[in-house]
């Protein structure tokens, strides 16, 4: 396996940075992960536009977006694989210890891991934390991760693969790396980018193409919606058949099952 470090391509395990790089310190950086089939990745320019939205929200400078490209091109390269997780992390780079930022310039990583098609259907379920949708960080995809790791350890301790948030009034919001559609008569809605969540850019298609309303709703949507599905960068359309302890009998149903015909369709012609 080989990933690109600032500036060039390095065996997995000669890779280096440095103990002192502040995304490592303090998690001062930004990432993107992208899906890439038969080395070819998907979204490559709404993901790099995230990139920088993400770098100028922690006051990082604008990502040279030419070396990213080449470095993804190079990692795709050296490293033939069917589906892979491609991540781009940015971050302060090498820096005194504490909050202050160095002026040693920031940090570049390209990697790629090997993965596999996710299952049609999935369980999730609520966690008692909250996301801030007043924070600095609130809309920036940052390395700072934590409380997604912890939330995501509880979801599988209880047989889910995601775990949903609610923000600080109560809303739905999304997961540790998803955002969240339900069907309510037969109408799709996502939370709105107000409420804190990511701007996913599967989100962004799957509103474009399904028709799909913004709307501010309730934690206990969950517990009335007619179907739940997720969308992610690796999860593409994916239905939920258990929220909690409540059955989703026939997931995916059949607003969900259009979604993910539509995506499948409209992304392969991308």
């Amino acid at each position: 396996m080989k990933l690109w470090v600032n500036g060039g391509l390095h065996d997995a395990d000669a890779a280096r940075v440095s103990v002192l790089d502040h995304g490592l310190t303090v998690g001062d950086g930004v990432f993107e992960t992208l899906k890439a089939v038969d080395g070819r990745p998907f979204a490559m320019e709404p993901h790099l536009d995230r990139l920088t939205r993400s770098a100028r929200g922690l006051g990082l400078p604008d990502p040279d977006l030419d070396e990213v490209r080449r470095a993804c091109a190079a990692v795709l390269e050296a490293n033939p694989m069917p589906l892979g997780r491609l991540r781009i992390t940015y971050t302060g780079g090498l820096s005194p210890l504490g909050s202050d930022r160095g002026d040693a310039g920031p940090t570049l990583v390209v990697a790629l891991g090997e993965t596999s098609h996710r299952p049609d259907t999935t369980a999730v379920i609520t966690v008692p934390w909250t996301r801030n949708e007043r924070s600095a960080l609130a809309g920036l995809k940052t390395t700072s991760y934590a409380e997604n790791v912890v939330a995501l350890a509880r979801a599988h301790e209880r047989g889910a693969s995601e775990a949903l948030f609610a923000n600080t009034v109560g809303r739905l919001c999304e997961g540790t790396g998803s955002n969240v559609f339900v069907v309510l008569d037969g109408q799709l809605h996502t939370p709105p980018l107000a409420s804190g969540c990511l701007a996913g850019i599967t989100r962004a298609l799957t509103v474009e193409w399904t028709g799909a309303l913004e709307t501010e709703l309730p934690m206990d949507v969950l517990e009335r919606a007619d179907e739940v599905f997720l969308t992610s960068t690796l999860r593409d359309v994916q239905a939920v058949q258990r929220v909690d302890g409540r059955e989703l009998p026939g997931a995916p149903g059949p607003v969900t099952a259009k979604a993910m015909r539509i995506f499948a369709e409209r992304a392969a012609q991308m």
